[in-house]
């Protein structure tokens, strides 16, 4: 061994030799090697690969020094930057280093001597973190002992199985109270993460994203299923070329049946929104209604991120379909685009008149409020109460906040040229 290598640390100088050795062997053609050959080495390989990621894991939670005299965050983040890796990845890896030095010395020596691969290790430490606040240290160990024995027969997708159930072999004692323990904790998790986005992508559709509870996201894939389903009758191709829909890839099904979901819904037994049953109105004039190539406008529950890339627009036989077969309001407009047969005078206002002031107003019309108009109530500008007429030209769509203020004896109003509600405190 040279002198300079003899000062150096035994890791880097193992790590040095490792790279020498599968450099010796870079040009090598594994077409030359026998089945039982090919054989040991991928298992060897694997082995190795195992004890490497412990390795590095194990240098990668001693190496706080390194991050603080190169100003990193953390030494995740300088490997990230250094390596050209995902910074998500090495994040991760620092948290199972953290672990396994801290907690899981019984999986930290499985990797180490190859018996537990990285993949294995994370889907173990995560059903350990996952085990209730209420277990004690020695149940954890005993889980932790039987799950890395359980590594050497099975694999990550079959050990995360056993995690979720580990205290049944365990501890089954405390099972059942732990599980519910554990349930009730995910749920509140559920709730908390719940969320779903919309976002315009310009290009004629429109990106879904969210997070579900476990129950509701089983549920809807259920309901996804019925549409999806290759054996469920449908209408004929056009084409000639058949149902298209049961050779589609899977997501490409799963989307198509969540646009039937929505239009096989029925409005009426939805809950009141706006003062109305929940529905999605199209405006269309009578002239494009009747053309073969023309647009129409959707006014839907919300202002979806984006529809300024789009303007929310439908061609006139998306409008004419809809009308028929999705319980979705045509409001027809005449050359004035004014909406035709939409109200009539009373002491309320109409679903009808509300559908109308949702087609004209859009959002709350107090200045600088965008909330959307179906979340919003439909207000007298001249008091009923005080001969003011229940008609559109005496109707302002306000949210609930604006509407109270309306009636706030504190505040008063007035209204602007452009047909907005400006408020102004009383002195």
């Amino acid at each position: 061994m040279p002198e300079s290598s003899r000062s150096q640390h035994p890791i880097l100088v193992a790590a040095t030799d490792i790279r020498a050795s599968l450099k010796s062997v870079a040009d090598s053609n594994p077409t030359f090697m026998t089945v039982d050959e090919k054989a040991a080495a991928l298992v060897e390989l694997v082995r190795a690969d195992a004890q490497l990621a412990e390795l590095r894991l194990r240098i990668l939670g001693d190496a706080g020094d390194l991050a603080e005299s190169t100003a990193a965050r953390d030494a995740a983040g300088w490997l990230a930057q250094v390596t050209r890796t995902r910074f998500a990845d090495a994040r991760a890896d620092l948290r199972l280093s953290a672990a396994l030095d801290r907690d899981r010395q019984m999986l930290a020596a499985a990797m180490r001597a190859g018996e537990a691969t990285l993949t294995q290790a994370q889907v173990i430490h995560r059903a350990l973190e996952a085990l209730p606040a209420c277990v004690g240290a020695e149940t954890v160990a005993a889980a932790e002992a039987h799950l890395v024995e359980r590594a050497a027969e099975f694999g990550p997708k079959e050990l995360g199985r056993i995690g979720r159930r580990i205290l049944d072999v365990v501890a089954p004692e405390i099972a059942e109270q732990a599980e519910a323990a554990r349930l009730a904790d995910l749920e509140a998790h559920a709730s908390r993460k719940t969320r779903l986005t919309l976002r315009r992508l310009g290009d004629g559709t429109t990106r879904c994203s969210g997070i579900l509870p476990d129950h509701a996201a089983t549920r809807f894939a259920t309901y996804l299923e019925a549409y999806a389903s290759p054996r469920v009758a449908r209408e004929p191709d056009t084409s000639g070329d058949g149902d298209p829909l049961s050779r589609l890839p899977r997501p490409q099904r799963l989307g198509h049946a969540f646009v039937q979901l929505l239009e096989s819904m029925d409005p009426d037994r939805l809950p009141i929104h706006g003062g109305d049953a929940t529905t999605v109105v199209v405006t269309i004039p009578v002239a494009s209604l009747q053309a073969d190539l023309a647009a129409a406008d959707l006014i839907g529950a919300g202002l979806v991120p984006g529809d300024e890339l789009t303007g929310d627009r439908i061609t006139a036989g998306q409008a004419r379909r809809l009308a028929c077969t999705a319980k979705i309001l045509p409001a027809v407009l005449d050359g004035d685009s004014v909406p035709l047969d939409l109200g009539r005078s009373r002491r309320l206002f109409t679903p009808s008149q509300r559908k109308a002031l949702l087609i004209r107003d859009r959002t709350c019309r107090a200045e600088g409020c965008d909330v959307p108009g179906t979340w919003c109530e439909a207000h007298h500008l001249h008091p009923w109460w005080q001969g003011g007429a229940t008609d559109l030209h005496n109707a302002v769509l306000l949210c609930s906040h604006h509407h109270h203020r309306v009636h706030d004896p504190t505040h008063r109003n007035e209204r602007l040229p452009d047909g907005d509600v400006r408020f102004h405190r009383r002195r």
